[in-house]
Formats: structure tokens, sequence, C-alpha cells
């Protein structure tokens, strides 16, 4: 048992350190957003809508937006060990807050898996005869060293890796749109024709616009990033509110610029692919499609990079997600201990389970492996999502002050996100793989609760479900929380709120 009086040994306390500074929080959510999404799984999204996918991104980033600013305004007022979460438990009830945090732990070890699929599709580009099982072992090794390192150490990486792909990602967008205006001495003006030369813009009907958004969600999955770092942040008000805001205009941004430069220049047929699983991404066809020497290698890089990092900050974020559970006596509290470097060591071993389980089917032969992990991946996010901005409506019902930034359009936002999610999750009456994805949610869904209601009920105390207290916190620093039944309260003092609630 640890002692409460301050040591300089603090390898198992529990504790999470706050090293994150604000330009590495920023990169961290776009880290883990835009990866595999865009650079691999935009090619079935594409099969799905044709150019029409175009708005199915657009109408994609305005949902993704409602989460983005809901989160953000009630991080910035409760930047806490487990995020959305946490206020999941404490503005609805402890069974939801338990239920959103389990979906997302499933959320993010499937995300790290698909991620190391494509790493290793990257690889086989340049290596055919590296088997994509390797491939996923060998990368994986490389994202569990990076996360074992201290906090700080994880941030300066992602904050590298991310930097990389956003500039790329931008310099992509500006080439692009150079061969689709002007073109080279070379090569003529791709310009739009590509757009509607093939059965039109919206070759497959626009209600395929509507089925794409069942792929297109997964492209967006990770900005929840924005609530579970607050908790490992030097300044959370000024990182939250100023990721909430910028993060998702540059997610939109990229996204729809990004679809819109590959469909001008490859056929929208070619960019679909012409299997489950998309050999190359469509990017790389790009500038494999106009012969620049040595660009589409370039680009296979970035990709692979891009991967690499969303698969980093998944990884992260489940083992975090997994330590507040366990903090919270709704996991094995042997996740909750920390090392010497404040890295939850059993938490990151447990998340990495989708890195084995993607190997395994890889292995196997088992083709879709990549599709199956993004299905399941949606059907998740968009419960976690839901659940997100009907916090966000208690949150707000409740009249909190002391958010550092607004969502515009408040509640009403709050509202067309939902409707929205839930027109996505209808998807599961037409999409196959959605419907694959519900036949594994739903069970799993199913168990969690019971589970809940059978055996961990019973630790939560009813008493901490109470309207947060304006009262200051009887904590005297974040190192010495109240406990109650084995659960950590405390008052996050860098804003001084004496709202009682979980803290890193």
């Amino acid at each position: 048992m640890t002692s409460s009086t301050p040591s300089s040994d603090h390898s198992a306390d529990g504790h999470l350190a706050r090293s994150l500074g604000h330009g590495q929080m920023a990169m961290i959510a776009m880290g883990s957003a835009l990866g595999t999404g865009l650079f691999l799984g935009s090619g079935e999204a594409i099969g799905i809508a044709g150019p029409a996918v175009i708005i199915s991104f657009a109408l994609g980033s305005l949902i993704a937006a409602t989460v983005a600013l809901a989160m953000g305004e009630m991080a910035s007022r409760h930047p806490v060990r487990g995020g959305f979460g946490t206020l999941a438990a404490r503005y609805l009830s402890p069974f939801w807050g338990y239920l959103s945090r389990w979906l997302y732990w499933i959320v993010t070890v499937c995300v790290t898996g698909a991620e190391l699929v494509a790493c290793a599709a990257y690889l086989a580009y340049w290596v055919p005869a590296v088997p994509i099982w390797a491939g996923i072992l060998l990368f994986a090794a490389v994202i569990i060293a990076i996360n074992l390192a201290s906090v700080g150490s994880f941030g300066v990486v992602e904050f590298f890796l991310s930097s990389i792909k956003v500039i790329a990602v931008f310099v992509f967008i500006l080439v692009g749109a150079v061969l689709v205006i002007f073109g080279l001495p070379s090569q003529p003006a791709a310009g739009f024709g590509e757009l509607a030369a093939d059965g039109g813009f919206a070759p497959m009907g626009w209600g395929a616009v509507w089925i794409a958004l069942s792929v297109v969600m997964f492209s967006f999955g990770g900005i929840e990033l924005l609530s579970i770092t607050a908790a490992e942040a030097k300044d959370p008000a000024r990182s939250i509110r100023t990721a909430a805001r910028t993060t998702i205009v540059r997610l939109a941004f990229f996204y729809v610029s990004a679809i819109g430069i590959v469909l001008c220049l490859v056929p929208w047929r070619q960019a679909a692919g012409t299997g489950e699983d998309v050999a190359t991404s469509p990017f790389v066809m790009v500038f494999d499609r106009i012969g620049i020497p040595g660009a589409a290698h370039l680009t296979n890089l970035l990709v692979l990079i891009a991967a690499l990092s969303a698969a980093n900050a998944n990884l992260y974020a489940g083992s975090r997600i997994l330590h507040s559970l366990a903090s919270d006596g709704l996991a094995p509290r042997l996740a909750a201990k920390t090392t010497a470097r404040k890295v939850p060591l059993v938490g990151i071993v447990a998340s990495s389970v989708g890195l084995i389980g993607a190997a395994a089917l890889a292995f196997s032969g088992v083709g879709g492996v990549f599709g199956y992990m993004m299905s399941l991946v949606v059907f998740a996010v968009i419960m976690v999502w839901a659940l997100i901005l009907i916090t966000y409506l208690a949150f707000r019902r409740r009249r909190v002050e002391g958010a550092t930034f607004r969502m515009p359009g408040g509640p009403i936002s709050a509202v067309v996100g939902l409707i929205g999610l839930l027109a996505v999750f209808a998807t599961v009456t037409v999409s196959s793989s959605m419907q694959i994805a519900a036949l594994v949610g739903v069970p799993a869904v199913l168990l969690a609760t019971l589970l809940y209601f059978t055996v961990l009920r019973g630790r939560v105390d009813p008493a901490d479900t109470r309207r947060p207290s304006s009262r200051p916190s009887r904590c005297a620093d974040p190192g010495s929380p109240i406990r109650r039944r084995g659960v950590r309260y405390c008052v996050p003092d860098a804003f001084g709120l004496g709202v009682l609630a979980g803290v890193p």
C-alpha cells in the first residue's frame, strides 16, 4: 500500500504526469484522427459513393465538429483523468461513464490494430515478400517502445510524427491543386472532368452518400484525445481551447480537399481498389499515375508515417482510458499502477491486444481484416460520440460555469450532431460491414452491461453521482485525493474550480 505522504518514489502510485505541452496536445489529436481513414480507408468509401464521397466527408466533418467542440468545452472546465468517461459518470450516471470508457477502449484497440495493418500494407509496397503479419509485429514493437517511455518523450515523438504528416498532406493538396488547375510542362491540367466522367458525380445514387458515412466516420475517430490528454497537459485550459477550435477545421479541410484532389487525378473506380483490402493508398496512385519519378515512394513513406502516428496515439489513448477505469475500480486494479516514469505499463500491455489480434488474423489468411476492424470501430465510435453529446446536454442543463470557451450553437448543435449520428447508425440496415460490426458490438455492450450490474455496480458510491459542488475542494493538492470506497476524487487545482471529479 502506498503512503499518502510525499515521497520520491512514486513508481506505483497510479498518478499520471502533466507533461504535455500546448503544441503536443494539438498535434496528438491531429495524429490520432489524421491517419488510415484518409490514406487507406478512403478507397472503400470512394467505392461506395464514387466522387460524391466528397459530400460524405463534408457531412462527417460537421458531425465530428459537434462532438469535438462539445467535448472541448467540457474538458476545458474539467481536465480530469478519464476525460469524457469521467464526465459521463458525473453528469449522467456511473454506468454510462463505465460503458463509454469501455467502448472507447475497444475503439482504441481496434484502431491501433487497423493502423498497423495499414503500415504493413505500405511496407509491402516496397517489400512484397514481407508478410502482413510480420510487418504488423515489427511496427507494434516500435509503438510499444515509444509508449513505454515517459509521457513527455511520447509527446515529443508524436508531435514530430504528426507534424510530418500534417505538412505532407498540406503539400499534397498544394501540389495536387497545381496538377488539377495548371498542370505541368509535360502534363496538361487534369481539370475536374474525372468527377463526372464515369456515371456522373453520384454514379451509385445519392443514397450511397449516406451509406458511405458508415466508412467515412472512421476517418474522424481520434478526436476524443482532446479530452483524454487533458489529464496530462501542462496548461489544459489554453491547450484544449485552441485544439478544439482548430483540430476539426484542419481535419475537414484536409479530408475534403485531399479526397477531391485524388478524385480529380485518378478515376474513381481505380481509386476505390478492386478488393476488400486496398493494397496501396489512393494517394500513392496519384503519383504513380502521373509518373513523377520517386514521388510515389515518398508518398508511401509519408502515409506509412501517418498510420504509425495514429497507431501510436491510439495505443496511448487506450492505456490511459484503461488506467482511468482501473483507478475507479471498474477494471483490474493492477492497471491503475504506473511506473517510475508515470506510465501505465499494464494498460499499455493490455491495450496491445489489438496488435496481436490483427497479426493473428493476417497470419491465418482471413481476408478483409482492415475492413472488419474499421466497421467495429465505427459502431463503437457512434455510441461513444452519442454519449459525449448527451453528457454535454446534461452539462449545459446544469449551467456549469468556468469553461474557457463555448461551442457555437450550444445544445442545438449537440442535438444536430445526435441526429447525424443516428443517421450513420441507421446504415446498419443496408451495410453488410456495419451488420457484421453490430453482430460483434451489440453482444459486447450487453456483456459489459451484465458485468456492471452483477459485479461492478457495488464498487461505485451513489453519493458520487450528485450534482457537482461549487464549494472549495477538500483536497490539499491533486496528489492527495479524497477516497470513497477505493475511488479517487479531487479537484484539478490548475483552475481552482472546486468540482469533485476523477483527478489525473
